[in-house]
């Protein structure tokens, strides 16, 4: 394998995970807000979610090991595998280090839920926030792209997408899971007192 195609998989790969990481995370607060759609189904939602999910895994294992074989980088698996253990950038891949880690956290928790229970699986999961700010530090303080026009505008496309996602999981009430059944009740009721 070419280096030049190894140097451009490292990068492409990295900038496509971070893609990933933010629509797991407005999916996985889509999710959260039961948010429904004519057409879409929420059970939709959390099987994209999942889905996305794992992808975005695929991708930073390829973003890694293209970054610790490839002969220009040679990062090596210290780099790779122990935070702040790199003689590069040593923050920035250390970050990235970490968001990996919590990153097979969540998933691990999230394949274990049934056997860990739902409170330890979503103090885990709210670690997805983190993940996806260090993921994106990471892509912000190691990434050979990362002032360049196009890398810009995808940074700025996934905080854009997370803070809306963010602000409206924090800022509008809470969606109650029964409205829709309690609505159908009352129209019961309506009726019969029509009668």
């Amino acid at each position: 394998m070419s280096d030049q195609l190894l140097w451009y998989t490292t990068r492409g790969s990295g900038a496509v995970s971070l893609l990933l990481l933010s629509g797991v995370v407005v999916l996985g607060v889509l999710g959260v807000r039961r948010f429904e759609a004519a057409g879409w189904p929420r059970f939709l939602t959390t099987a994209l979610h999942n889905n996305v999910a794992l992808i975005a895994l695929v991708f930073v294992a390829i973003h890694v090991l293209t970054a610790v074989i490839d002969p220009f980088t040679n990062l090596g698996l210290v780099a790779a595998l122990v935070p702040f253990g790199s003689y590069y950038r040593t923050f920035w891949l250390g970050l990235g280090v970490i968001s990996m880690y919590l990153a097979a956290a969540i998933v691990a928790t999230s394949l274990l839920r049934a056997h860990i229970g739902h409170g330890a699986w979503r103090l885990v999961h709210w670690g997805a926030y983190g993940c996806w700010g260090l993921a994106l530090a990471h892509t912000i303080g190691t990434g050979t792209d990362s002032t360049s026009a196009w890398m810009l505008a995808v940074q700025g496309l996934c905080v854009i997408a997370v803070a809306v996602a963010t602000g409206a999981r924090l800022l509008l009430p809470s969606p109650d899971p029964l409205s829709a059944d309690r609505a159908r009740f009352r129209e019961r009721v309506s009726r019969e007192v029509d009668r």
